[in-house]
């Protein structure tokens, strides 16, 4: 009988993990980093005393995230034994350990002690002073070098202050990538739009092959298709989709899971192509389908097929026209790059998975956090926010805390002084100074 091999909760994935005396805020800054409440956080020391895992996500870097308990390893308590010994674990398994003392109580006795023990595990480690609310905090901060461990960093793990400057140099001191590390992905592409406006076709010119069935008859293809291959290096998964039709034309049951398949499909994708006949105005379904696009906050490419035929058809105001038409009643997918093709001539249709890549890597994409305030910053000074009931918006401190899609928050003094007109500006800014084209992009802000 094969005996059973214990499997890390960490995976392949860099572990990072948070270590300290009890009651400093470990678990706090552990639940900051999740995202989750995985940790109970309570002002009691002793609360976490298991290993407990999670996962934080930061430029581009998936990490295993660790709480531990409190460790004293000095307390003749068996169970504070126990814990100390958890602990010690969650050290020896880590590529970067994260020593948190508190701020506001200064340099423990324990805090020496403990830093003692960090220094001989010769690991990258990063000494966190934490509950640095306060300028006073901050400006005390100084007192924690005689700990050994280098420039004593403030944060907040409560508020998330100074958390992204943390994770930008956690990142410098992370191992390189593991073989078995995912780093490159297969990039799902879904291809959507309503029946008939040539979705199969532009698949099959894709792929140089007949992968999916053509008809002339609406609704032909009716389940989805996947088809795996290599471009530029990277693996790809297209996926042709049931054209989307409106509710009240799903007659029959075929026909309704094909629609629900194609919404799954987008689900399970990072890139959305939204497909459209040339030879038709733009629809209120095609409008529907670019809505669920960006409900699912992915890269997008809009891909006008059947442009030979306005080529030939229409004069220059004609397409024209049209053009304009796209700006407009799509001007929700605004940030997505448009490019006209024909799927029977083949016309411009070799920009359609470079343009796939490209968005991709920008729905992917991190800007670091000093950069991000500056330029935020620069904004701000360009064009103040407005005044509402005597009181000014103030951009405290700003981050982006995760990708796929980028999401940037901005601390705040109140969110109810942004408005939408300042939140859009901002929005152009970053835009402008970052590209972040064919990718959403969530501002947040919070106080």
């Amino acid at each position: 009988m094969t005996k059973p091999q214990a499997i890390s909760e960490a995976g392949e994935k860099p572990v990072v993990a948070i270590l300290g005396r009890p009651n400093v805020g470990k678990s706090a800054l552990f639940n900051r980093l999740t995202g989750r409440r995985h940790s109970i956080v309570a002002d009691v020391p002793g609360v976490t005393r298991d290993r407990i895992y999670g996962e934080c996500e930061w430029g581009g870097r998936t990490m295993a995230v660790v709480d531990t308990g409190g460790m004293d390893p000095e307390d003749p308590d068996l169970l504070r034994q126990h814990v100390f010994a958890q602990a010690r674990v969650a050290m020896e398994e880590a590529a970067v350990l994260l020593f948190v003392v508190d701020g506001q109580a200064g340099v423990h006795p324990l805090d020496i002690e403990l830093s003692d023990l960090l220094r001989r595990s010769q690991k990258p480690t990063l000494l966190l002073v934490n509950k640095a609310e306060s300028p006073k905090v901050e400006s005390d901060r100084f007192e924690f070098y005689q700990l050994g461990l280098g420039d004593p960093v403030p944060i907040s793990a409560m508020h998330g202050t100074y958390t992204g400057d943390m994770l930008d140099m956690v990142l410098q001191l992370l191992p390189p990538r593991k073989s078995g590390e995912v780093s490159d992905e297969e990039m799902a592409v879904a291809l959507v739009g309503r029946p008939n406006v040539g979705k199969s076709s532009l698949l099959n010119c894709l792929l140089g092959e007949e992968r999916a069935l053509v008809h002339h008859e609406a609704g032909t293809t009716r389940d989805v298709v996947d088809t795996l291959f290599e471009f530029e290096g990277r693996r790809i998964r297209l996926v042709d989709t049931a054209g989307l039709r409106r509710r009240s034309k799903v007659d029959e049951d075929i026909e309704y899971y094909s629609s629900l398949r194609s919404l799954q499909a987008l689900q399970r994708s990072q890139v959305a192509m939204l497909v459209l006949d040339a030879s038709e105005p733009i629809s209120a379904q095609d409008q529907r389908i670019a809505g669920e696009i960006q409900k699912a906050n992915l890269a997008s490419v809009i891909v006008v097929n059947k442009w030979d035929i306005m080529l030939k058809q229409a004069n220059a105001k004609a397409q024209q026209k049209y053009i304009q038409s796209v700006a407009t009643q799509l001007d929700f997918l605004a940030y997505s790059p448009v490019i006209y093709v024909s799927a029977r001539t083949g016309l411009e249709t070799h920009d359609i998975l470079a343009a796939a890549l490209d968005v991709h890597e920008q729905w992917g994409r991190r800007v670091d956090t000093s950069t991000l305030n500056l330029v935020v910053r620069e904004a701000i000074a360009l064009q103040p926010p407005p005044s509402y009931k005597g009181q000014q918006l103030k951009v405290l401190y700003v981050s982006q805390p995760k990708t796929q899609p980028p999401t940037v928050v901005l601390k705040v003094n109140s969110p109810k002084l942004v408005h939408f007109s300042y939140r859009r500006y901002l929005e152009n800014q970053l835009r402008a100074a970052f590209g972040f084209v064919g990718t959403p992009l969530i501002l947040r802000f919070e106080v």
